[in-house]
């Protein structure tokens, strides 16, 4: 586990790229959460 952690927050590269999946992730869920609200919303067809 040590190794991991290490790997991941030892330096500058493993930080950057935690940030990057993370709010890869939280994109991800935004947009999601976006299109289900429109769906949910909009108004029936007929």
């Amino acid at each position: 586990m040590d190794f991991w952690l290490d790997l991941l927050f030892g330096n500058a590269i493993g930080l950057s790229s935690i940030i990057v999946i993370l709010g890869a992730l939280g994109l991800m869920i935004f947009f999601g959460g976006y299109f289900i609200y429109k769906v949910l919303s909009a108004p029936s067809p007929h």
